[in-house]
């Protein structure tokens, strides 16, 4: 129902349930949309400040699990300095917000989640300081966490006992000038592979994600296009998204949100459509400080380390006090006192957030693709925004502070602390960054890849793998009269370039069996009736052990293959070592042989299709699967399509230890011909279960349909 004729907007859905906003100026649009996500979206956002505030075992449940949570979150301290840093949002900015805020707080007024009342949490009102909060928790969460988790893998690599050539083989150029002895001395309290395994926590959830823009000279109505499909974890309920229409005088804007964030992140307005991908830019390092009675050495003197406890509390029993030392460098991973060798950590949107919220908000008025990189240039965190215009134009800008470091150091492997010379000296200037406007062969494919050749500057040190990119361009190149049906198309291509290559060295050695037959007429497809599809991933599976497994020892490998998504994010730097000739990973082997041992251990299973293989069930974000399924809370098991390497990225793991997964969130597609959005997204638009909207675009999402949105009238 609308909102009261007193408030700054009114809203109705739409026939998809999303919310239509209107009103006067751009202060009621911010009060609309937070009014809307509180209603839709309020224990999201709630429990999500919970989170990043380090509560959730005062608040939610009181037991270890919840306190190892808050242990991470207080550690990360990005609650701290949000006071000062919200003072540093433009006047405009800071109005939005106020705005945001009062609608998120009057919908709370009127009405909360009961799931929180049933644990007895009364929500506190909602400030400016808990978006920013928000903001660097979603820039940092399977974002720059991953590039810090494969650089705390390499540490762990040269604690094992893998040599410099291995290393330099599957890093190549990023080991050069580290100190090993240094990096074999350091005390590591977070672990990537577990003690019980030699080497705990597993790595992160991760994401990938497409996108692309074309000209008007490679589509049907002469019109700029942009597609977008953003890799998330899938397998919860709500989804990260949220879908919202606005309107006001002059102008409109179908955008996605996230609740909790006041600003328009991916979406178009009447002249400007824009999509993101993340970069996987190197904007986190990681020091060796020489700890001792709570100082840490700078040059030949000793200073103190910043001193921050911390007091969990929980619902049942004794608080819990955690002491964190901090310096420039960081937050240090263990205790200064004694003397000891530790990492201190930091990431560069760590004390941010305004700065991203300055650039968001010009977005709702922005007209032209330079405008629009302008803007998006001046983001904290890390991402590919890609952009096309009313006029035709198209363009592409990476975001991201990427820190200025020595010219010999990339940033990958740890160095000395007490060496000034290893000191940030501020950051990139983002005209820098990698980013084109109008290019040659009319179109842009951003898809976690590496794009360093776009800028002045190498901010990528670990990208995922350009398949998907080189697929994806392939299909865009096929013909000049590209629709927004050729762009859906491409949006579900399921084929594997990756697989195709492997092929290529496998199929003269597959020999006879179940799998070697599922593999020898395979088209590289990841579709669900795929057995093919299934026996390649059975066979890769076992390439990574025969592999790697000499080296780094069989039980480290098959953790970091079942329970981690480390070869699924970089596989790129992994796929350069198996299918290379020559490599010291190979020891006295050829890789014929290698390939021939691993197919070995497979060749005489039968492989499933791919889709009773590949299965996730959607739960929900509270209860977590707890609850009796024929509530309705959980949907699911539901066969995903398309695997790492494919358009439609369909990948389901363990991490953390549970089952995860990164497939499109959210797919949409703008033909700047006409005022319109198609978007899909995996779920629906509310958090409330007893909602007809909870699950309402489910459906539509599985089919690969896309809705179309108009701006609201």
């Amino acid at each position: 129902m609308p909102t009261s004729n007193s408030a700054p907007a009114t809203w109705t859905r739409d026939t998809h349930g999303i919310p239509q906003i209107a009103a006067n100026d751009i202060a009621g649009l911010y009060w609309g949309m937070g009014y809307c996500h509180a209603m839709d979206r309020g224990l999201q956002m709630l429990v999500m400040r919970i989170l990043g505030q380090g509560r959730a075992a005062e608040l939610l449940d009181g037991g270890d699990e919840m306190v190892e949570v808050d242990r991470f979150f207080r550690r990360m301290n990005w609650s701290g300095g949000v006071e000062a840093e919200a003072r540093k949002l433009r006047a405009a900015s800071r109005s939005a917000c106020e705005a945001y805020c009062t609608g998120v707080n009057a919908r709370f007024a009127e009405k909360t989640p009961w799931e929180l009342k049933l644990v007895g949490v009364r929500p506190e009102p909602w400030t400016i300081e808990d978006s920013l909060l928000l903001a660097r928790m979603t820039g940092f969460l399977t974002l720059a966490q991953s590039q810090g988790e494969i650089e705390r893998l390499f540490v762990e690599m040269v604690q094992a006992g893998v040599s410099d050539a291995h290393l330099e083989a599957l890093f190549p150029g990023c080991t050069e000038g580290f100190d090993r002895s240094i990096v074999a001395d350091v005390v590591l309290v977070e672990r990537i592979v577990p003690e019980s395994v030699k080497w705990g926590l597993g790595a992160a959830r991760m994401m990938a994600s497409n996108n692309w823009c074309v000209s008007g000279s490679r589509t049907a109505s002469g019109a700029a296009m942009l597609a977008n499909d953003p890799h998330l974890e899938t397998n919860r309920l709500p989804n990260v998204w949220v879908e919202q229409s606005f309107r006001w005088p002059g102008g409109f804007a179908i955008v996605m949100t996230m609740p909790g964030l006041p600003a328009p992140l991916v979406g178009r307005n009447e002249h400007l459509c824009w999509g993101a991908t993340y970069t996987f830019m190197d904007a986190i390092d990681s020091w060796v400080e020489h700890c001792k009675d709570g100082k840490f050495r700078r040059g030949e003197g000793w200073v103190d380390f910043d001193r921050r406890d911390e007091t969990i509390h929980r619902k049942k029993g004794a608080p819990i006090v955690e002491t964190f030392w901090e310096n420039e460098h960081g937050v240090l991973d263990g205790s200064a006192e004694g003397e000891c060798h530790a990492l201190a950590t930091r990431w560069s949107g760590a004390d941010g957030g305004a700065q991203s919220i300055n650039a968001l908000h010009s977005m709702w008025t922005a007209r032209t693709v330079a405008e629009g990189m302008a803007a998006y240039a001046q983001v904290e965190s890390s991402f590919n925004w890609i952009f096309a215009d009313s006029a035709g134009d198209i363009g592409y800008q990476m975001s991201g502070l990427m820190p200025r470091r020595t010219d010999d150091w990339s940033g990958f492997a740890p160095r000395p602390g007490w060496d000034e010379r290893f000191d940030w000296q501020g950051f990139v200037d983002p005209e820098k960054l990698p980013r084109v406007h109008n290019p040659a062969e009319g179109f842009v494919v951003t898809a976690n890849q590496d794009l360093n050749h776009l800028g002045e500057v190498d901010p990528i040190n670990a990208p995922m793998s350009d398949y998907r990119a080189r697929r994806i361009a392939e299909l865009l190149k096929e013909r000049d009269d590209h629709d927004v049906e050729s762009f859906r198309r491409i949006q579900l291509d399921t084929r594997s370039i990756q697989a195709a290559e492997f092929l290529e060295i496998l199929r003269p050695l597959l020999g006879v069996g179940p799998l070697a037959d599922a593999l020898r007429d395979w088209d590289c497809h990841y579709d669900l009736d795929s057995a093919g599809a299934t026996a390649f991933e059975m066979f890769y599976a076992e390439l990574l052990v025969e592999m790697f497994g000499p080296a780094c020892g069989t039980e480290v490998i098959e953790h970091l293959r079942d329970g981690s998504g480390t070869f699924i994010d970089f596989h790129q730097n992994f796929d350069r070592v198996l299918v290379a000739e020559s490599s010291p990973w190979l020891g006295d082997r050829s890789r014929d042989a290698v390939w021939s041992a691993a197919l070995a251990r497979v060749v005489d299973r039968t492989p499933e299709p791919w889709g009773e293989r590949n299965q996730i069930t959607l739960t929900n974000m509270f209860f977590g699967g707890k609850l009796p399924r024929f509530l309705g809370f959980d949907p699911g098991p539901i066969p995903i399509r398309g695997g790492r390497a494919t358009p439609h990225q369909g990948q389901i793991y363990v991490s953390g230890g549970r089952l995860t997964s990164f497939t499109p969130s959210l797919r949409f597609v703008a033909d700047m011909s006409a005022p319109e959005l198609h978007t899909a997204i995996c779920g629906g638009p509310s958090d409330r279960r007893f909602s007809k909207h909870y699950k309402s675009g489910l459906e539509g999402w599985l089919a690969g349909k896309l809705k179309l949105r108009r701006p609201p009238s």
